[in-house]
């Protein structure tokens, strides 16, 4: 695909940003490399609460389960309640199960490698059909499971994007999916996701961004930058 001027000047700058945040904060590490699955349960479970209360439901699940298959056929009152400190278990649990039947019936098997064989776009849109999984989920069980280019948008990345100018300013969060992954390099989708959440919460933060100790703000379109003393 041929980019327009205005998306050549967003890469330009998307690259820059990349570097510049590379400086910062390092190469850094996904918490844990998981198979797809688990992946996916766990961003099924991780969405509305924080990551340690993430976890710990991921260990319940686990440990009162053992299996995808059992979790799949599991009573849906008691894995509400296995999951319960995640939040929102009368949501969750039923979309854990929903996903783990329609993986079943794929192929047979609760497993997600068979997506690697198919183009992003195919497999993107195969996920995103799953009951409660969006293009952020999606997109982080591709990356970080499936090595797969596919960019996760989360609240801080859309912000940040939005503030710096590596988006059109009125583009959605699930057009800002495909629009980074048309920009950016692939082999940067993981590391630059995190380092982007990095900024978001450590820096350029929704109510009261630093822009006084912001390594971007030379190259950032936010027309109510802060310099106060940090």
């Amino acid at each position: 695909m041929q980019l327009a001027k205005e998306d050549l000047v967003r890469k330009e700058k998307l690259a820059l940003v990349g570097q510049r945040l590379l400086d910062l904060y390092g190469e850094p590490e996904w918490f844990e490399r998981l198979p797809a699955v688990d992946e996916l349960v766990c961003t099924i479970l991780s969405q509305n609460t924080n990551d340690i209360n993430r976890d710990k439901a991921f260990t319940e699940l686990q440990q009162r389960y053992g299996s995808w298959e059992a979790v799949r056929d599991a009573d849906p009152a008691e894995l509400q309640y296995v999951i319960r400190i995640a939040g929102l278990a009368n949501q969750k649990g039923p979309n854990i199960q929903a996903a783990l039947q329609a993986i079943s019936e794929k192929n047979g098997e609760i497993d997600l490698e068979w997506l690697k064989d198919l183009e992003v776009d195919e497999a993107r849109d195969w996920l995103v059909r799953l009951k409660g999984v969006g293009p952020k989920t999606a997109a982080i069980v591709m990356v970080f499971s499936l090595d797969m280019p596919a960019f996760p948008v989360d609240t801080h990345v859309y912000r940040v994007t939005g503030r710096i100018g590596l988006r059109p300013a009125k583009m959605n969060v699930e057009k800002t999916h495909t629009y980074l992954e048309m920009i950016g390099n692939p082999d940067d989708f993981g590391p630059l996701h995190l380092n982007i959440i990095n900024l978001g919460r450590q820096i350029c933060q929704a109510r009261k961004p630093k822009c006084s100790i912001c390594p971007v703000v030379d190259l950032c379109d936010y027309p109510d930058k802060s310099f106060d003393p940090v």
